[in-house]
């Protein structure tokens, strides 16, 4: 036991040399030398390298004249540590004062002066990287405009939310020909990918649910080489009008989710012609599990749990094909729910009658379940 309580204490003692060490080599002791430890350095973990592109602000801190040990002036330098801190300069608002001197001919008295600076939005007085800071931390940060114009305030700068929101506008019509060229190229595709979000949209009193519309081109995939690109929308609401209104003047292939929204998209009489539908599997996907639910349940002789979302109408038409596909069993699509309904209710007397105790998958019974999770 001595020896035990004797070989902890030396290993403390070694701890605590070592601990002693690193902070002197560090520049945190208390006499603020630096010791030259070789297999402490090697141990030492690497220091954190900051990116190369931030400009290095080099200050040196002036050594002593004369040797601190003997006073003799006779010093040699061997090298140096360099000590690197990361910090940023605040941000610094200025006005700039464009000057327009005028000035008159004494010989026909006509006056000139340089035409006036350009702005970007007309009659404005913010600059291009005001403005830019003021899109990006509403598009891109999420900040709104009330807290920007608080945000602002408390920097010493008077800019109301209905003064921004005048910039923001200001700077959508500026910016309205990049996206109409922007369009063309999206909407000139073989093939796009459409999607739509929600987004909280601000009212009066409330925060109303509104839809940002994404469309993607992008061909590398298929070989293309034209760039990729993608198309955005904003509404208020998910009326089906909208897409119909974003691709009106599209034909193609459309890949998109079984929103009912898109349908008219796909009918023969659309000018100029009805669009290819390609139907996504990540969507797909979930109706095989489903399918895996309803066999699973139909073995054990109850009725699977149906979500909210299983019974979707908007999904309908090809929900009863996948689950039809992977039972061998042709189901014709039907729209009518209240069939679907009395359908569910055969199946349940079906599956109470014995159809699935032997453990073996009734076909009827599987059918007319598939084709009641399409409401």
């Amino acid at each position: 036991m001595a020896v035990a309580r004797s070989a902890k204490r030396r290993l403390d003692q070694v701890e605590l040399q070592l601990e002693e060490l690193e902070a002197d080599a560090s520049g945190g002791g208390d006499g603020g030398a630096v010791v030259d430890c070789p297999g402490l350095r090697a141990q030492a973990p690497n220091a954190q390298a900051f990116p190369e592109h931030l400009p290095r602000e080099r200050v040196v801190i002036a050594a002593p004249r004369n040797c601190l040990c003997c006073g003799s002036a006779k010093l040699a330098k061997l090298g140096e540590d360099v000590t690197e801190t990361l910090e940023v300069i605040p941000r610094q608002w200025k006005v700039i004062q464009t000057v327009r001197e005028k000035f008159t001919c004494r010989e026909c008295e006509k006056i000139t002066q340089p035409p006036a600076p350009f702005h970007v939005t007309p009659r404005g007085f913010a600059g291009p990287n005001l403005l830019a800071m003021i899109l990006f931390e509403k598009f891109a940060q999420h900040q709104p405009l009330n807290r920007q114009s608080e945000r602002y305030a408390r920097e010493g700068i008077d800019l109301s939310l209905s003064t921004l929101a005048d910039q923001v506008g200001a700077c959508a019509a500026a910016l309205k020909p990049v996206h109409a060229l922007i369009e063309t190229h999206v909407l000139a595709a073989e093939r796009l990918h459409g999607d739509d979000t929600t987004v909280p949209i601000l009212a009066r009193g409330k925060t109303d649910t509104g839809r940002i519309w994404t469309y993607v081109r992008d061909d590398r995939p298929f070989g293309g080489q034209s760039p990729p690109a993608a198309l955005y929308y904003a509404s208020r609401d998910r009326r089906q009008e909208h897409p119909e209104r974003h691709l009106k003047t599209f034909s193609g292939i459309l890949q998109a989710d079984a929103y009912g929204g898109y349908n008219p998209l796909f009918k023969v009489g659309r000018d100029p012609g009805p669009l290819t539908q390609a139907l996504c599997w990540a969507h797909a996907r979930r109706k095989f599990f489903v399918l895996a639910d309803i066999a699973t349940n139909a073995k054990r002789g109850r009725m699977p749990h149906q979500s909210p979302r299983s019974r979707s109408r908007r999904s309908n038409e090809w929900t009863c094909c996948l689950i039809s596909s992977a039972t061998s069993t042709v189901l014709p699509p039907t729209n009518d729910c209240n069939d679907a309904s009395r359908k569910a209710g055969q199946s349940q007397r079906r599956l109470r009658n014995g159809c699935g105790a032997s453990g073996q998958n009734c076909p009827e019974a599987l059918r007319l379940l598939s084709q009641s999770t399409m409401c």
